[in-house]
């Protein structure tokens, strides 16, 4: 959740990390700090807060010098910390420290052995200032490279060369991480060894860029992109060891590894904000742009759905009986809106899940299981592990994943990118449309796969899912109305969302993103569900979104919905309804009527999820909030 950046090279490691914790920002973060190793001293700067606090302490005198201007350097790393143990002070900011004031640390992650650690290091005689989990590594560190014989034995080592002449920091990191239990990315530096960085990993990213006489460790790519777009994975319970004219890697048994090299196929200008005053009204822009590089080159040239990566045979696929989607926040709508096309197009039963609770209820899995693990960051820890138990349980794994090269693509036997580029907002947007777009071809892959469709019919079925970026295009274009009605409820207490069918998963989005940004109460319901309970929340004024199903494809639940139009706004509900161009029965009942354009069923989301998008981020920006960053939230979510 939080973000990283290490750095060894030949430019002022102030002004990097600096450079890369700005463009960490997004991940949502609620301190900041920095540190850097320099003419035999290490030098740590911490402040609670945003990152311009951190940049106004570096700016004070002490002693007469200027704070920042003491911190020369070529060695340094910062971070911007999301609170899990300790609140967002000063002292529980990181970079920690141990004793000596020699080593320091950064972590993202949750050390879940750290209160039997901290006793233990209590009952050595270390003093421990902060609350966190992150500074027992510190000390750790400390005691492992106080060890009686540690250095000479580290320093013979050296002398004799092979494998076993580690670097002595890289040996104790690798030696306290065997300690550790939870989920973690670590970075180190010390006073005595100014031209490494060593970082560890895992359950949790961390990614090496390789420059020119450079090397950067970090959480994000985002965190380097302004100075090289070479990359290097670093795998589950890896350390890497890195100095300006390289890396190595080894496990944490100690044995070599070869990190797997790629190229970031975005660069820094993918990461700024265009003339918009915010990134997420930028990423709404985007979205038709987006929505057709994640359909580009789909299809085969004899009608075949191309995944990106197959590591399963179509046997594999053609055995499967049932399929779990896992996820969480909007690629668990994404997941929803999933389910009914899978279900449609395959027959195959399927059901959707918060990956939170998926292992936690002990699924029924085998070898005729897909399950489908969608993340934007590849790296959602909720997940993973349910990811990993499902690979413990045999079943087959399929991600949908938006960053190339992340941990959940690595774990999964194959893999459908989205192709997003990079999404600073916090709040998901086009991200989201990217991944509907996905799971719907992932519905034609399996029933393609299963010999339920013939290569014509799924043709047919993407050749529409082709149009679809001019339909989010044209919907972009017409949503000036709806700013104007989200400014008009910027005092209103809550706000109800209801929908049918695939018009349900966008009701809980919509909902979602009015939390998300404006700081308010809002629910999403399925339509059908109202007179079972949420109708009680509906008095005079009450704003309610109704998606409205399309009268042609689905007639049935067309008219049901109206219906339900007509109940909430019989008991004051004041109405706002989402239908296509062309449904002229919903008019009569509508108090503000926002139209999209005819779509198949299945595709609607694409649509009507752009008018919900705009209304959130309209409404939270008329109540004065941060549409990119709001509170408590961050962009990848790293701890369970």
């Amino acid at each position: 959740m939080c973000g990283i950046i290490g750095y060894v090279g030949e430019q002022s490691a102030l002004d990097v990390t600096l450079g890369g914790l700005r463009r960490l920002e997004y991940r949502g973060y609620d301190s900041a700090g920095i540190a850097v190793v320099g003419a035999g001293a290490l030098r740590v700067v911490r402040r609670a807060g945003k990152l311009s606090n951190l940049e106004k302490a570096l700016a004070e005198t002490d002693d007469g010098a200027v704070v920042g201007e003491a911190m020369a350097g070529t060695t340094g790393m910062g971070h911007t910390r999301w609170a899990t143990h300790g609140g967002p002070t000063d002292t529980n900011a990181h970079p920690h420290t141990d004793c000596t004031g020699a080593i320091a640390v950064i972590h993202n992650g949750v050390i879940e052995n750290f209160t039997a650690l901290r006793s233990e290091l209590f009952g050595a005689g270390h003093e421990l200032a902060s609350e966190t989990d992150t500074e027992v590594v510190a000390h750790l560190l400390e005691a492992e490279l106080g060890r009686p014989g540690a250095g000479e034995l580290a320093a013979l080592a050296a002398a004799e060369g092979g494998d076993g002449g580690r670097h002595p920091l890289t040996e104790a990191v690798r030696r306290v991480c065997q300690r550790l239990s939870g989920s973690f990315t670590l970075v180190v530096l010390h006073r005595d060894f100014p031209d490494v960085v060593v970082g560890a990993r895992r359950n949790s990213p961390l990614v090496v860029g390789l420059g020119a006489g450079e090397t950067f460790l970090a959480s994000d790519v985002a965190a380097f992109i302004a100075h090289t777009r070479q990359a290097l994975e670093i795998g589950q319970d890896q350390i890497v060891e890195a100095r300006r004219d390289g890396v190595r890697i080894i496990d944490f048994a100690g044995e070599p590894v070869e990190g797997r090299p790629y190229h970031v196929d975005w660069d820094a200008s993918a990461a700024e904000k265009g003339g918009y005053p915010y990134f997420m009204l930028k990423e709404i822009s985007e979205q038709p742009a987006v929505l057709a590089d994640t359909l580009r080159g789909r299809l085969s040239s004899d009608g075949a759905i191309v995944l990106d990566e197959e590591r399963l045979s179509g046997e594999d696929f053609r055995d499967i009986d049932k399929v779990f989607i896992v996820a969480c926040g909007t690629a668990y709508h994404a997941g929803l809106i999933a389910k009914y096309a899978i279900e449609h197009w395959t027959r195959l039963p399927c059901e959707v899940e918060m990956a939170s609770e998926f292992r936690y209820r002990d699924p029924v899995l085998d070898r005729s299981t897909l399950v489908v693990a969608i993340s934007q960051s590849g790296e959602t820890l909720d997940t993973l592990m349910a990811v990993k138990h499902a690979r413990e349980q045999k079943a087959r794994v399929l991600a949908i994943c938006n960053t190339n090269g992340s941990t959940i693509p690595r774990e999964s036997d194959a893999v459908l990118y989205t192709r997003c580029g990079p999404e600073v907002g916090v709040a998901a947007t086009k991200t989201f449309l990217g991944q509907v777009a996905a799971c719907l071809l992932v519905g034609l892959f399996l029933a393609q796969a299963r010999g339920i469709l013939y290569g014509d019919e799924v043709g047919a079925y993407v050749e529409k899912l082709q149009r679809m970026p001019d339909l989010v295009a044209r919907t972009l274009g017409t949503v000036g109305p709806v700013r104007e009605l989200a400014r008009s409820l910027a005092g209103a207490r809550t706000v109800l969302f209801l929908g049918r069918h695939v018009g349900y998963p966008v009701a809980l989005e919509g909902a979602l993103k009015l939390k998300e940004l404006a700081y308010m109460h809002a629910e999403g319901f399925p339509a059908g569900e109202l007179k079972h309970g949420p109708i009680a929340l509906v008095e005079q004024g009450v704003p309610v979104v109704v998606v409205v199903p399309s009268p042609r494809g689905r007639a049935v639940l067309h008219d049901k919905v109206v219906s339900n139009i007509q109940e909430v706004r019989a008991r004051g509900a004041r109405t706002i309804v989402i239908a296509e161009e062309g449904d002229h029965l919903v008019e009569p009942f509508a108090d503000h009527l926002i139209r999209v354009p005819a779509t198949p069923s299945l595709f609607a989301p694409l649509v009507t999820t752009i008018p919900l998008q705009v209304f959130a981020c309209e409404l939270a920006l008329a109540r004065g909030l941060d549409v990119d960053q709001p509170r408590n939230l961050a962009k990848s979510v790293t701890v369970e």
